[in-house]
């Protein structure tokens, strides 16, 4: 998978990945993949002893549905950098979207470099991930 730099530029919409519903299931799965059985993700007499309404989702599993959408558009090999700030609480029900703009398209050292903005939101909009990504271009 690669990306013509010729064909990108600033405002550019990254093609998005919605419909990403969280499940209770999914939780338990992704507790299991990740080694991280903190009780708040799995079981929500758990989470409301620590004073949550339910389970929460692992915070590395929403960054990892944005971390999709940036590899089915720019391909594995061709992320250069990647960072997130996680700004809500994402629970089971949540259907969420990731999504991202292009902010600027340059040459750096003989490189094509795309940064773009990029973000997961729940169906009412609130923002539960927001980063940027750097990707090469051809």
């Amino acid at each position: 998978m690669s990306i013509r730099f010729d064909s990108i530029k600033e405002g550019d919409l990254l093609p998005p990945l919605a419909g990403q519903e969280i499940t209770q299931l999914q939780l338990i799965k992704y507790a299991g993949a990740s080694g991280d059985f903190n009780p708040i993700h799995t079981i929500p007499a758990n989470a409301r002893e620590a004073g949550l309404d339910g389970t929460i989702a692992h915070g590395m599993l929403v960054m990892g549905i944005l971390g999709r959408m940036i590899s089915d558009w720019a391909g594995v090999k061709n992320v250069v950098k990647y960072g997130v700030s996680f700004k809500a609480l994402t629970r089971p029900g949540d259907i969420l979207c990731a999504k991202g703009t292009v902010k600027r398209a340059y040459i750096q050292d003989g490189k094509k470099l795309i940064d773009c903005a990029v973000c997961v939101e729940d169906a009412k909009g609130e923002v539960k991930v927001e980063g940027k990504v750097t990707v090469t271009a051809e």
